[in-house]
């Protein structure tokens, strides 16, 4: 079925590589200029779209083993991701079920139990209540009842879903709308951690707007990759979800082979953005490199924190190391000197009120699919969201 939808997906690539043309919408869009700064509407989006929808805050290759963990804050809130000795994949608040304190510090690494360090109470990694410190002197207390507090949590293709909201109203499967089955084609979950680098950038929708956007790339990037880059783009959506790609010429070899032999290798590239915070290309380093962008709002309307995730193909050795090295120094400077100083600046010139709106044009359908998911998303109650991703907004 995902093959099938890779063929057909190149199918629609090669026709416009025919004849020349790119996905058009059906007209220019608007986005109010106010929805980039504005504070009340920042706060909006961050409890009805990140506290309320999946975002994928790990990956299968970070987490290979029982007993691997990772601690993390994301939209202020503390959350603990762990591999359990059945293998399974938890998430949980990482806060203390005794007095409320974080039990344990950002970052990697490898433990059965972890220890708050308040008041020594003990949690395992499946979040259950393990101690309590001088529990002859605490009182009686139902035990069952005082483990870390569970988050949904999904692993997919690789990649780690979790709802920030204990009690989420929208399943996994819903939200994702099969494109899970169409991004295991990565093969993340055989992937390596390599490497990972935080940038800030500007308001969180003038940082994603950039994931989005082909008609930037030979002149923004004039001075990095630019001059080998296409403003042309075709999008492939699967609900708010989005792939986007060029017309590529080399699908015309592909003619003269039966359907059923199109490697989907040769099928996935583009970038694959994944609603409302994940971007993920390729590159050739160290063998082969995808980087895996996530974008979280800041602490102001004006601020997003992006963290780039590395994940190569096989384990490095010294030569490829050094590759992935550069590699990773090199989409450092694009994304902070180029994308999101220009954002930083769109972000100050916005709020001049030189314009009321921001205007998306007919090949820029990905941004203007992206807004109105957006919008739909913040003016949907929660009964209501499974039904919203079933049924999709755009026909």
């Amino acid at each position: 079925m995902s093959q099938a939808k890779l063929v057909e997906m190149a199918k629609r690539n090669l026709a416009h590589v025919k004849a020349g043309t790119v996905d058009q919408a059906p007209g220019v869009s608007r986005v109010p200029a106010e929805n980039y700064y504005d504070p009340e509407r920042w706060r909006l989006e961050c409890e009805r779209i990140f506290k309320r929808l999946p975002l994928v805050l790990g990956f299968s290759a970070e987490l290979r083993h029982p007993g691997d963990y990772r601690s993390l804050q994301v939209a202020e809130v503390p959350v603990l991701l762990t591999r359990t000795e059945e293998g399974a994949v938890r998430a949980f608040l990482n806060v203390c079920s005794h007095r409320g304190a974080v039990v344990v510090p950002e970052g990697v690494g490898k433990a059965r139990r972890f220890t708050c360090p308040y008041h020594a109470w003990s949690f395992d990694n499946d979040g259950s209540l393990a101690g309590i410190y001088k529990e002859e002197d605490f009182g009686e207390v139902d035990r069952s009842c005082l483990g870390l507090t569970p988050l949904p949590v999904a692993e997919r293709a690789g990649l780690i879903f979790v709802i920030l909201r204990p009690r989420a109203e929208i399943d996994f499967d819903t939200f994702l709308c099969g494109y899970d089955e169409i991004l295991a084609h990565h093969h993340f979950d055989d992937c390596h951690h390599v490497g990972r680098q935080t940038l800030v950038g500007p308001n969180w929708k003038v940082a994603y707007d950039g994931y989005l956007d082909f008609y930037h790339l030979p002149i923004l990037h004039r001075e990095s990759f630019g001059p080998e880059m296409s403003s042309d783009a075709l999008y492939d959506a699967f609900g708010p979800h989005q792939r986007v790609s060029m017309p590529n010429p080399r699908y015309l070899a592909l003619e003269e082979r039966p359907e059923e032999t199109w490697e989907p290798a040769r099928l996935i590239g583009g970038v694959w953005t994944i609603f409302p915070h994940i971007s993920i290309a390729d590159f050739k380093a160290g063998g082969k490199l995808y980087m895996v962008s996530q974008l979280f709002p800041g602490p102001t309307p004006d601020e997003s924190i992006t963290v780039q995730n590395f994940l190569a193909k096989r384990e490095p050795d010294a030569a490829q190391r050094r590759e992935i090295d550069e590699m990773m120094e090199f989409l450092a400077h694009v994304v902070r000197d180029e994308d999101y100083s220009t954002g930083r600046l769109i972000q100050k010139a916005v709020k001049t009120g030189a314009r009321t709106d921001f205007l998306f044009g007919r090949n820029e359908a990905g941004g203007q699919r992206f807004h109105r998911w957006v919008e739909e998303v913040i003016h949907t109650e929660d009964d209501a969201l499974g039904k919203l991703f079933a049924a999709g907004i755009d026909g």
